[in-house]
């Protein structure tokens, strides 16, 4: 399944990785469930960011869904609740 989609998420990804890079971040997909639930993994500084969250909400999730509507939901798979 991922792999039909990854070539567009990267694309969705990468339009947002500067702005995560540029506070020392970035994500990581881990996968794609049958119920088109992309499945990621924020690294370096995103990870434990007080911030991630709303990030994450208004960033990284809309990018996907804007460039790929068949995605229900993003989640990350490592974020620490400040």
């Amino acid at each position: 399944m991922l792999e039909q989609y990854k070539d567009q998420i990267e694309s969705a990804l990468d339009t947002i990785r500067p702005y995560l890079e540029a506070d020392g971040g970035n994500v990581k997909v881990i996968g794609l469930t049958k119920d088109m639930v992309l499945q990621l993994e924020l690294i370096g500084a995103c990870s434990s960011c007080p911030m991630s969250t709303m990030t994450f909400k208004a960033g990284v999730e809309e990018a996907i869904k804007k460039a790929i509507p068949e995605i229900t939901k993003v989640e990350a798979v490592n974020v620490e609740v400040a």
